[in-house]
C-alpha cells in the first residue's frame, strides 16, 4: 500500500515504526501494512492509496451478563412484541457480544423451538402447571430468583398488560430501575443500555442510563422490527430448579372466557385507516371511518385530537403517546401529522394522506397524497370500489 502525512496532522513528520519517518514534504511512499500504520490511517494521521485489510476476530460470545427477554404466551401463543424484542435483543447482543436468552414459564413447552429460531441463544424454562395462566406473583418470583441466580445485565419485556403489571414487581424486589414504555434502545460507548421513551405528553424524547443492574427497561409493541425466522438455528434449553407451590397463587383462576368484544389490534394490523382533526366532528367520525375501514377490510385507527375530543376510544389512537404501528397501508384521513402522530405510524410500508391543507406535515412522510375534502373523497372512493 502507500501511505503520505495527511494535511490534518498538527506535527510536521510522523514516526510509523520499522525506522519510517515520513513528513509533509514525503511523496506517497510504499509500504507494508503494520499495526502501527494501521492505527495511524485510522486516527486520520495518515492518506493511503490501496485496501486497509480489515481482520476481525470472530469472538465466542460470552455467557456472562447475558441480555434476557420474557417470553410472554397467552392462549397458546407467544405474543408478538416477544418476537420484536428478540430482533433488537440480537442487535444489543451482538453489540455487547454476550447471548440473547429468553425466561419462559409455562405449563407446558410449546414455544422453545419457535424463541430459537427467531434469535435465542438460549431459553431457560420452568415447566409446571401452575404456570397455566399468568400470576403476578408466582411469575414476579420465579422470574427475580432466576434473575439472582445467572446475573444477566439487561432484562426486556413487552409493555403489554402482563409485562407492564410483571416488570415493576420484580425491578422493586431486585432495588433496581425500570424505564416503562421504550420506543428505541440502543448501547452506549460505555455498554450502558440507553433507553428512550416519550416524555411530557409525548412533546420530549428521553433518553435514560440506569446504573443498576440489571437494566430494564419495557418495550412498546410495534415498535421494533421482527428478524426472519431460521427454522435451522441451534440453542440450548436450560431446566430452572426453582421449586414453587400454591401458596405462591395470589389467585386462583377458576375459568378463562374470551370476552365477545372485539379487541383492538392495530400492532397486528395489515391495513389501518386513522381519522383525524379534519373530519369535524364525531358524527363525521363514524360516518366515514368505520365505512371506509369496512371496505378494505381494516382496523380504525385514530389521532390524539379525535381521542381527546371524544370521538373514539384510547386503543385506537396511534402516536407517541397512543401505540406504534407498522402495518402495510396506512391512510390518514383528516390527520395533519403532527410529530407525536408521525412518530407512531412512520415505519409503515405504504402511507396514504388524504386532507385538504396541502401544507399539513403528513404529505412529507405520505408515499401518495391527496389534496381533497375527506367528506367528498371517502363516499367517492367507497362507491367506486362498489
Amino acid at each position: 500500500m502507500k501511505i503520505k502525512l495527511s494535511i490534518n496532522y498538527p506535527s510536521s513528520e510522523l514516526h510509523i515504526g520499522n525506522g519510517i519517518l515520513i513528513n509533509k514534504e514525503s511523496d506517497w511512499l510504499e509500504v507494508e501494512e503494520t499495526k502501527e500504520i494501521k492505527e495511524a490511517i485510522e486516527k486520520g494521521f495518515l492518506e493511503y492509496e490501496g485496501k486497509l485489510e480489515k481482520k476481525e476476530e470472530k469472538k465466542e460470545k460470552s455467557d456472562k451478563d447475558e441480555i434476557w427477554i420474557f417470553a410472554e404466551a397467552l392462549h397458546g401463543k407467544l405474543a408478538r412484541v416477544v418476537l420484536e424484542l428478540l430482533g433488537k435483543g440480537k442487535e444489543l447482543a451482538d453489540s455487547l457480544n454476550v447471548k440473547l436468552s429468553v425466561i419462559l414459564l409455562t405449563d407446558k413447552d410449546n414455544y422453545s423451538k419457535e424463541l430459537i429460531s427467531y434469535g435465542a441463544d438460549k431459553v431457560y424454562i420452568l415447566e409446571n402447571p401452575l404456570l397455566k395462566n399468568y400470576d403476578t406473583n408466582l411469575f414476579a418470583k420465579v422470574i427475580t430468583e432466576a434473575i439472582k441466580n445467572y446475573a444477566p445485565q439487561i432484562v426486556l419485556y413487552g409493555a403489554t398488560h402482563i409485562g407492564r403489571d410483571l416488570a415493576p414487581r420484580i425491578a422493586r424486589r431486585l432495588d433496581t430501575g425500570l424505564t416503562a414504555d421504550c420506543t428505541g434502545l440502543d448501547i452506549t460507548e460505555n455498554n450502558e443500555l440507553l433507553q428512550t421513551r416519550p416524555a411530557f405528553g409525548g412533546n420530549l424524547m428521553a433518553q435514560i442510563l440506569c446504573k443498576k443492574r440489571p437494566q430494564m427497561s419495557t418495550v412498546r409493541p410495534g415498535v421494533m422490527q421482527i428478524i426472519p425466522q431460521d427454522k435451522d438455528k441451534k440453542g440450548e434449553i436450560i431446566k430452572l430448579e426453582i421449586k414453587i407451590s400454591e401458596s405462591d397463587l395470589s389467585t386462583r383462576l377458576k375459568e378463562s372466557v374470551k370476552s365477545a368484544k372485539k379487541v383492538i389490534n392495530l400492532e397486528e394490523a395489515e391495513i389501518i385507516v386513522s381519522g383525524g382533526r379534519g373530519l369535524s366532528s364525531q358524527e363525521n367520525f363514524h360516518k366515514l371511518i368505520p365505512a371506509f375501514a369496512k371496505v378494505l377490510n381494516a382496523e380504525i385507527g385514530s389521532s390524539r385530537a379525535a381521542v381527546d375530543a371524544g370521538w373514539i376510544e384510547k386503543p385506537h389512537q396511534v402516536g407517541q403517546t397512543g401505540k406504534t404501528v407498522r402495518p402495510k397501508v396506512y391512510i390518514a384521513c383528516g390527520i395533519s401529522g403532527a410529530i407525536q402522530h408521525r412518530a407512531g405510524m412512520q415505519d409503515s410500508d405504504l402511507i396514504i394522506a388524504i386532507n385538504k391543507d396541502p401544507s399539513a406535515p403528513i404529505f412529507k412522510i405520505a408515499d401518495y397524497g391527496f389534496v381533497a375534502d375527506i367528506n367528498e373523497f371517502i363516499p367517492a372512493f367507497i362507491e367506486s370500489l362498489k
